[in-house]
């Protein structure tokens, strides 16, 4: 059996990750955390076969965990960054494990964590993931946007949006269910936010996962998303969107 240990700060990803290892049969999962500065000190005295590893996470990322221990075990990342850097992967003993994660998918990197653990020496971890650092800059990330007004701009905290809409040839970020206009298309949008945050449900929104509270049938026999906000807003999910959605949240 593959003793695995799983880091990743979206406890419904932990979740989705521990169900498809188990059914594979494979994989005996030694332990989990959502939180990388305590998950620090079990890695470097737990003896592992692999660590499937978050890279953006709260605290410390997965690349400065990597850089901090004593012995770097094997590592599957878990990604959303589907566009950047994936190239480094492929000769490395390093893996990669896009989200939403394919069962196939983790069979082939199980089956690459066997081969590596019998034909020994394993490649430099530590340089691997600063390469990697490098690639996935955190200036591709967008933290903060401005919404301009005549004379008047006003920086919004991205986390704090719980929406992004276009209607009227306009695009609106929505903060406390106030709507401020702002000048990137949902295209430019979604290439510059975190994609493990903001997931495109409709040709004319982007949702902020962290603000979903519930899905729901519509009465048309499409779906419905209620967020969490002083509003609770209902979006419309485009039918070819819902997969992507449900897998995101861990449905």
């Amino acid at each position: 059996m593959i003793r695995s240990f799983i880091l990743d700060d979206e406890r419904l990803a932990v979740q989705r990750l521990e169900r498809l290892l188990r059914d594979t049969g494979r994989v005996q999962i030694v332990g989990t955390s959502t939180d990388s500065l305590d998950a620090f000190e079990t890695l470097n005295q737990l003896p592992l076969d692999v660590l499937f590893l978050d890279i953006q996470m709260p605290g410390m990322t997965g690349f400065e965990l990597l850089e901090r221990l004593e012995r770097p075990p094997t590592v599957v990342f878990t990604t959303a960054y589907d566009a950047y850097a994936l190239n480094a992967f492929q000769t490395s003993a390093i893996d990669y494990l896009l989200k939403p994660i394919e069962p196939e998918r983790l069979e082939r990197a199980l089956d690459k964590v066997e081969r590596y653990a019998q034909q020994p020496p394993q490649p430099d971890v530590r340089a691997l993931a600063r390469e990697l650092a490098a690639q996935l800059s955190p200036s591709r990330k967008l933290d903060r946007i401005a919404s301009k007004v005549g004379e008047r701009t006003t920086l919004l905290e991205v986390a704090r949006v719980t929406h992004f809409v276009a209607r009227d040839k306009l695009t609106f970020a929505v903060v406390g269910g106030r709507d401020h206009v702002v000048d990137l298309t949902l295209s430019q949008l979604e290439e510059r936010l975190d994609s493990r945050r903001f997931i495109r449900i409709h040709r004319a929104t982007i949702v902020n996962t962290g603000f979903v509270q519930e899905l729901y049938p519509a009465v048309d026999g499409g779906v419905l998303v209620r967020l969490k906000d002083d509003c609770k807003t209902e979006l419309s999910v485009a039918r070819d969107r819902l997969r992507d959605l449900k897998a995101r949240l861990g449905i």
